[in-house]
């Protein structure tokens, strides 16, 4: 028996150190020291042999059992090691080649349209403010000169909310009277940007939500040549200073006298194409002296103080810049549309 068990360890050590693969190892395992292995087979004839050669062969069944176990154990490490050797050789990192640099994002181009409003009316001095996107009725419409019963109110299709009285502004005119009752009776000059919602009919022209800018300057002794002045800057600013630039008659409840600004089409220079509707001018904001009535609600007495007001759409004023035909582009999350502006 003594003789068996020293022979089978042998073998078995032999076996083991030409072993290469989990697999090849697994299966040694369990031709020796598993439930129906050669070193099982030889313990369970211990009890055939005489009472006083059990002891001995019982001892060295016993060692040969614990010998092969810890170099089974070894074995298997060594296999592990050489193992994850090989998958980080196949994997180096050659530290010598240059880092990528991260996938970065950048400011949507109606930001960027924002961005560059501000800096060109910061240069001719004015703030910027903000004002609530959660309106009362008085503030978005009466108190801008648009009583309940006022027709201009067609012009707004209002998203109205289930507490009475508040709305969605429908335009940033507002800010006119949270701009007045900040700064009085200071002279002031600030834009408004910020997000507007009607309930329209989404088409390539209008959306339910836009961006508008409010612009407003209010002091003594401002008159239309400084509106015209102000507004002529900022367009040869924004869109070149090759455009001509003019003011047009126009209605709106909150100035008088009221204007429309259009520039010279920037894709036929004024000859009429259809970017132009074939006029050779395209509008760009509206505009206009402060109402009466507007001043007066914002605090300022109109026999004392004077101003005027404006305002524009950036992704209109984007759409005639870079000659884009439907404004949905920019809500759609299309990247195929919002890369071309990174």
């Amino acid at each position: 028996m003594l003789a068996e068990l020293y022979a089978m360890q042998e073998a078995a050590q032999r076996e083991l150190g030409a072993i290469e693969s989990p697999e090849a190892l697994e299966a040694w395992r369990q031709a020796y020291l598993g439930k129906k292995g050669a070193l099982t087979t030889l313990l369970r004839g211990i009890g055939a042999l005489p009472a006083e050669e059990r002891p001995e062969a019982g001892r060295v069944a016993n060692e040969v059992k614990q010998a092969l176990e810890t170099t089974y154990a070894e074995r298997e490490e060594a296999l592990r090691q050489a193992a994850a050797a090989r998958d980080l050789s196949a994997s180096a990192i050659d530290v010598r080649l240059p880092g990528r640099a991260p996938a970065l994002g950048h400011l949507h181009i109606s930001t960027q349209t924002l961005r560059e409003i501000y800096a060109i009316f910061a240069r001719m001095g004015f703030d910027v403010l903000t004002s609530p996107e959660v309106e009362d009725d008085v503030t978005n419409f009466q108190l801008l000169n648009i009583p309940p019963d006022h027709p201009a109110r067609d012009m707004w299709s209002t998203f109205y909310l289930t507490r009475p009285g508040l709305l969605l502004r429908t335009h940033t005119s507002p800010g006119q009277v949270h701009a007045m009752r900040k700064f009085p009776p200071e002279p002031f000059r600030v834009i408004l940007p910020g997000k507007c919602y009607r309930y329209e009919q989404v088409t390539t022209r209008s959306e339910e939500q836009f961006h508008q800018v409010e612009g407003m300057a209010v002091g003594r002794n401002i008159t239309m040549a400084d509106l015209k002045g102000v507004l002529a800057h900022f367009a040869r600013e924004m869109f070149g200073a090759e455009r001509d630039v003019r003011f047009r008659p126009s209605y709106f409840p909150f100035t008088e006298p009221s204007a429309e600004v259009d520039i010279s089409c920037s894709l036929c220079g004024g000859k009429g194409c259809q970017l132009c509707k074939y006029s050779g001018w395209i509008e760009i904001l509206g505009c206009g002296m402060v109402h009466p009535v507007v001043l007066r609600n914002g605090g300022y007495d109109p026999d004392e103080y004077s101003g005027f007001a404006f305002g524009m759409g950036p992704e209109r004023m984007c759409m005639r810049k870079h000659s884009i035909t439907d404004i949905r582009l920019f809500f759609g999350n299309d990247l195929r549309f919002l890369q071309q502006f990174s």
